[in-house]
């Protein structure tokens, strides 16, 4: 059954009486009881349909993993422009830069969600809670397929909040157990109950069937692929690995042939790669990834786009087509350069990852250079940008090139919340730490095979550095980056004394252009360790006298 997801969908049946009395009817008219929506499938459905929503809140499309933009923003991976203080714009530098701003209450309302993580919970466990209530009659098969869709979901948030907070406090379906004070949990024990909830999803979901576009609720696969994922959070290797061989069993999955197909609008919602998509509807769901994101010459933007940008840093990620990297010394110059740099013999996932000066986008070039239809604009001298690039760069992936802002301001492209892609990456992570060398490498090679890109064997440090870079060139953009740097504790060295930077383009009289390397921070970005963990907010320390602040918040 395909992961399509339904948009939103809120239980809406009345009980309504109608009498000629002129007495007041206390009777409510616009709610059912909890025995009608959970004594019945397709009422229980509906009423689940709602935690569906959930799949958007916790996926990186606008500000799905942080209220200040999308987490690559933090990193030497994406540049947000505009100097003016808000999201997507200055306060995400703010986080890059770390220093005095880095208190528990700013990291908190940034990247923390702690409360809004929690009201989602007790509505999950209100319904799994209600469903063993009310739904005896239903047929088992059916009951446990519910139970495994409501599941799934407790297991993501929980997920969420381990990643941030590493202790939290654990909820489940016992509603008599919620108090004002609770203390925090070990850690493992989070992962215990998250592993539990998927496990218990992965054996009662159906399979998917990729054959037909009619499926719209979780799937098996959906379940595999999260426990997969959370799995490695928790470096419990072997269930990842285990999470990888359920997959290849059912033999419904794989990589499509074109990398950007992936992503594609029609091709995403069914594609063998997709395991779980949020499909937004132009009915009524949409997100605003593209008014930010899109080239700033995109005609009829109202946002005007642009406001985070891929840096040279990421450009000088990605491998040549033949394999290898290019050397980039002749564009490290102040100076100025007028070779072109090597865009076009760069593998397919940058093609199909960046915008560049030239590339192809909605029937004309791209023109990120001073006075181009898209524009550059320096860093904090241009407080402003508006749209136009201070890198010399756009974002592609996750763009949608088919969006006539004319015809509708947000975007409906779908979000591929877990592909198989990452599933692979996983299980290689996992295999190298279980010293299954050929196994790790194997997997790294399906990874590069679907691009062309040629591949040896390695070992120990190297082929963990091997992983690294395919994770951070495939999963580019995907809400994965930060995290993977902050699991692996190499985010204090690699995000601390460094500087993104851009190339700033000019074309003379002639046609000519002139690249030079330019800073797109003038000041160093700073990664303290209490960063490895989110601190609790205030207003829980406040609330519940069983908790206290993290040592390295104190």
């Amino acid at each position: 059954m395909k992961s399509k997801i339904l948009k939103i969908a809120l239980f809406c049946g009345i009980l309504t009486f109608c009498a000629c009395d002129d007495y007041l009817d206390m009777t409510p008219t616009d709610s059912v009881s909890d025995k009608t929506i959970w004594s019945s499938v397709p009422n229980a459905e509906m009423a689940i349909n709602n935690y569906y929503n959930y799949i958007s809140y916790l996926s990186n499309f606008d500000s799905g993993q942080s209220t200040a933009g999308i987490t690559e923003g933090f990193t030497d991976m994406l540049k947000y422009g505009a100097m003016t203080y808000n999201a997507h714009m200055y306060v995400p530098n703010e986080l890059a830069y770390g220093g005095t701003v880095l208190t528990p209450t700013y990291v908190s309302a940034y990247l923390g969600k702690w409360g809004k993580m929690y009201e989602y919970i007790r509505i999950v466990n209100q319904g799994l809670s209600d469903l063993r209530k009310w739904g005896t009659g239903i047929e088992d098969s059916e009951f446990k397929r519910l139970e495994g869709e409501i599941r799934f979901f407790r297991a993501w948030l929980y997920t969420d909040l381990l990643k941030r907070y590493k202790q939290v406090i654990l909820y489940n379906e016992d509603l008599t157990q919620i108090k004002k004070d609770k203390p925090l949990s070990p850690e493992s024990e989070g992962w215990d109950m998250v592993e539990a909830d998927l496990r218990f999803a992965a054996a009662n979901l159906p399979l998917a069937d990729k054959s037909t576009s009619n499926n719209t609720r979780l799937t098996s696969g959906a379940a595999y692929g999260l426990l997969s994922r959370s799995m490695l959070y928790a470096k419990r290797w072997d269930v990842v690995v285990e999470a990888y061989e359920a997959l290849e069993k059912q033999n419904i999955y794989g990589l499509v042939d074109d990398f950007a197909d992936a992503f594609d609008h029609e091709k995403a919602l069914n594609g063998k790669e997709t395991l779980l998509v949020y499909a937004y509807d132009k009915n009524g769901v949409s997100h605003s990834f593209d008014n930010y994101f899109a080239p700033g010459g995109d005609e009829n933007n109202s946002v005007s786009g642009g406001m985070g940008t891929p840096t040279q840093e990421m450009v000088e990620s990605f491998e040549l087509a033949t394999g290898g990297f290019p050397d980039w010394s002749a564009w490290h110059t102040t100076s100025g350069t007028d070779q072109t740099p090597p865009y076009a013999d760069l593998e397919p996932r940058f093609q199909a990852t960046v915008l560049y000066n030239g590339a192809s986008w909605k029937g004309r070039k791209i023109e990120p250079y001073v006075g181009g239809k898209d524009g550059w604009a320096a860093w904090k001298v241009d407080a402003v940008p508006a749209g136009r690039t201070t890198t010399g760069y756009y974002l592609r992936k996750l763009v949608d090139e088919t969006h006539d802002f004319s015809e509708q301001s947000q975007s409906t492209l779908p979000w591929v919340a877990i592909r198989y892609a990452e599933v692979i990456l996983n299980y290689a992570e996992a295999s190298y730490n279980l010293n299954k060398t050929a196994e790790a490498n194997n997997a790294v090679r399906r990874i590069r095979t679907r691009v062309g890109l040629p591949y040896s064997d390695k070992a120990g440090s190297s082929l963990f550095d091997a992983i690294r870079q395919e994770r951070k060139v495939e999963l580019a953009y995907e809400g994965q980056y930060y995290w993977d740097m902050k699991r692996w504790k190499l985010a204090h060295t690699a995000f601390t004394g460094t500087r993104v930077h851009g190339l700033k383009i000019e074309k003379d009289d002639a046609g000519t252009f002139v690249y030079t390397y330019v800073d797109c921070d003038l000041q160093d970005r700073h990664f303290p360790q209490k960063m490895y963990q989110i601190p609790l907010p205030v207003d829980e320390l406040n609330s519940n006298s069983e908790v206290e602040q993290y040592a390295e918040w104190k």
